[in-house]
C-alpha cells in the first residue's frame, strides 16, 4: 500500500478520494474537546444545545472534523512529507453532528520544486469533507514540502528506517522451512 507520495507523484488537477470515511460519535466529539480544553457547552452540554442554539442538539467540534480529514489525507498526500508548511485557509461551512460520516477528498492546486535544494518540492492542496449525504462541512488549503525521489532513495527508499525481522528462536526466519504440525 502507498503512503503519501514523492514530488514526481503528484499532478496539479489529480484528486485522491480519502477511504475509508470515520462515524463521528459523541465520544470521539466529548474526548477531542476535553483534551484540548475546548469546554464550549455547544460541544459538550446536551441540554444547552438542545435549548439553547440554532441546532437544537451538540454540534462536533470543529477542529476535530479539521484533525480528522488532515489525518484521513496523510496516505494519499502527506505520508512522506519532510514539513507541512503552511494551512493556507480552514473553513467550517456547515455543521457535523454526532453519527455523521465523513468522508474527505483533495485535489492538488499547484506544485514547484524548490528553490534552495534540488532534492524536494511544494505541492498546494486542497482537502475538502462532506457528510454521508454530500453536504461539504470543511474546507482547507495547505502547501506540503515532499522529498523527490533522489531524496528517498539517499535516505533508504520507500520504507526508510524500517527495521529487519531477526530470526530467533521463536522464528526461525523468511527461509526457513514452515514447521510441520501435530
Amino acid at each position: 500500500m502507498q503512503f503519501g507520495r514523492s514530488y514526481e507523484e503528484f499532478e496539479v488537477g489529480a484528486v485522491y478520494r480519502h477511504w475509508p470515511g470515520k462515524t463521528v460519535t459523541e465520544y470521539d466529539d466529548h474526548l477531542f474537546c476535553l483534551l484540548t480544553m475546548n469546554h464550549h457547552p455547544l460541544h459538550l452540554d446536551t441540554h444547552y444545545a438542545a435549548g439553547s442554539t440554532q441546532f437544537g442538539q451538540n454540534v462536533v467540534v470543529g477542529n476535530y472534523v479539521y484533525s480528522l480529514l488532515l489525518g484521513m489525507s496523510v496516505p494519499d498526500v502527506s505520508g512522506k512529507a519532510i514539513a507541512n508548511l503552511e494551512i493556507e485557509s480552514l473553513r467550517h461551512v456547515a455543521p457535523t453532528f454526532h453519527g455523521d460520516t465523513i468522508y474527505g477528498e483533495t485535489t492538488v492546486l499547484d506544485k514547484w520544486e524548490s528553490t534552495s535544494k534540488d532534492d524536494r518540492g511544494v505541492v498546494h492542496v486542497e482537502t475538502i469533507g462532506y457528510k454521508q449525504d454530500g453536504t461539504v462541512v470543511c474546507i482547507f488549503r495547505r502547501k506540503v514540502m515532499v522529498p523527490k525521489e533522489n531524496y528517498l532513495e539517499a535516505r533508504g527508499g520507500e520504507q526508510p528506517g524500517r527495521p529487519v525481522p531477526v530470526p530467533d528462536k521463536n522464528w526461525a526466519g523468511r527461509d526457513a522451512a514452515a514447521p510441520e504440525r501435530p
